[in-house]
């Protein structure tokens, strides 16, 4: 990869479910060691966004390009599909996500849960895997949880193994959708610990959060989504400080956490 190519970078953006057009042409570049922030109302694409970054949902017009890799793509508009499923793999497991309930496997513990992607994906040898995962664990902080089961932790410890799975795949990228708005405030802040820690190290993430505190202290670039489109966007000083859309700064007031 050059230089200054981009980890991921999305153009023109479009989503439809059915008659429902949730994303009407957007674009995000994220470099490598970028934090990105998407913030916005529930309903203005977020999520969807991420989840069209990572081909969990299908987009039906625009752009996205890996590392200089643009997706291949059969069919158009509402039919339209990833074309190499390899390529597909190569993808997801090179950004990967962490989800707002955390999706642990129940039946198995901890340090299985964080394991076996790595196992079964990318067929790692299992000592390899096994010292990553621990590191891991240890990495945000429950390393002593190895042989629980997610039945058994926390909300904000479970987030926590969620993320040390993620990390277990050695990606290129994070993606994390609103990964502190399923727990407790006290809960939160152990996940938001973590959180930052891994943007101190430089890592590329897109995050999407209803945290304006965190977006705020850990984002290099912050995109504000009304109704699926960018309304505003930029380091988050300005959007934070001196916000020149009106709906942002409505957005802004109305939201508790903000800064």
């Amino acid at each position: 990869m050059a230089q200054h190519t981009p980890v991921i970078e999305i153009r023109d953006l479009h989503k439809s479910y059915g008659e429902l057009e949730v994303l009407k042409g957007v674009d995000i570049t994220a470099h490598k060691g970028d934090v990105v922030s998407l913030i916005g109302s529930s309903g203005s694409g977020k999520s969807t966004l991420l989840r069209c970054a990572n081909l969990l949902e299908d987009s039906q017009q625009g752009d996205i390009v890996f590392k200089g890799e643009p997706v291949k793509w059969k069919g158009g508009g509402l039919h339209r599909r990833p074309a190499d499923p390899h390529q597909v793999l190569r993808i997801r497991t090179n950004l990967s996500m962490v989800f707002q309930q955390f999706n642990l496997w129940a039946h198995m513990s901890i340090l299985q849960n964080v394991m076996e992607a790595p196992l079964t994906v990318l067929d790692r040898p299992r000592d390899e895997v096994d010292h990553a995962a621990r590191k891991y664990l240890d990495k945000v902080g429950i390393g002593d949880k190895c042989d629980a089961y997610p039945a058994q932790l926390s909300g904000g410890q479970q987030q926590r193994a969620a993320i040390a799975r993620a990390l277990c795949m050695e990606p290129e990228a994070l993606l994390f959708d609103e990964p502190t708005s399923a727990l407790d405030p006290e809960l939160e802040q152990e996940v938001v610990r973590v959180i930052k820690d891994l943007a101190s190290e430089g890592r590329t993430m897109i995050i999407v959060t209803h945290d304006m505190n965190m977006a705020h202290d850990v984002s290099d670039h912050v995109v504000f989504l009304h109704q699926g489109l960018i309304e505003e966007q930029g380091p988050p000083e300005t959007l934070f400080g001196a916000a020149k859309s009106e709906r942002l700064r409505g957005f802004l007031s109305s939201t508790t956490h903000a800064t």
